[in-house]
């Protein structure tokens, strides 16, 4: 039997916590955004002007962050809002991909860290929290959520941008079956004659293994 199900995302929201230390900073080394300011794809004298601008840039920012606080922070905004100023007051001016891997390379997934949010104030999701569950097609989507999912992780919430093409509903309509109902093919236990005559030859094969140890008598 098929059921006919609206799968729905449920997002939990990201939380991360930024310190400066070390070992983060070492991190920014392998970021991407951070590695292409020394590389350009413009040629001969202009390739090698930007390049070397580049390599300035990352040293400059390399100082930035010597400075700072080394002390962890639990609140994005709250680093942001010490970092944004120490980059502006030392005069170095951050591209929006090389300020993205700092703040990448600073932080890292904190469960008792304030919720992230996007410009909007609403809360980020967290890309490796996130999960689906089938609703009833039969059933009101909010009580199954209510009862289903609230109760196990109450920050969490339905994507609502996932809707059907067809109906403009929240979720996406589709079909499960019950493999274990239409393929399970049941295996009966072996007789307990047999288990138990097979027990007993280990049993023996364990006493002559012993006896060739300790050279007592098999």
């Amino acid at each position: 039997m098929l059921l006919s199900v609206r799968k729905i995302i449920v997002e939990r929201p990201l939380r991360l916590n930024f310190q400066a230390s070390a070992e983060r900073v070492a991190r920014l080394e392998e970021e991407k955004g951070f590695q292409a300011l020394a590389q350009s794809k413009k040629k001969g004298a202009l390739g090698v002007k930007a390049q070397a601008e580049g390599r300035a840039l990352q040293e400059a920012v390399r100082k930035l962050l010597d400075r700072l606080t080394r002390a962890l922070e639990k609140d994005r905004m709250e680093f942001e809002r010490m970092f944004d100023p120490a980059a502006k007051k030392a005069g170095v001016k951050l591209p929006a991909p090389v300020r993205k891997a700092i703040l990448s390379a600073f932080s890292e997934r904190d469960a008792r860290a304030a919720n992230c949010h996007d410009k909007d104030g609403k809360p980020e999701p967290d890309p490796e929290l996130r999960d689906t569950e089938s609703v009833p097609l039969a059933e009101r989507i909010k009580a199954f959520f209510e009862r289903e999912v609230k109760p196990h992780v109450p920050d969490a919430w339905i994507d609502t941008s996932r809707r059907g093409a067809r109906d403009g509903q929240v979720g996406l309509i589709g079909y499960e079956i019950n493999f274990n109902r239409y393929f399970y093919r049941c295996t009966p236990p072996r007789p307990l004659e047999e288990i138990e005559s097979e027990i007993r030859v280990i049993e023996q094969d364990i006493v002559r293994m012993l006896a060739k140890v300790t050279g007592g008598p098999a």
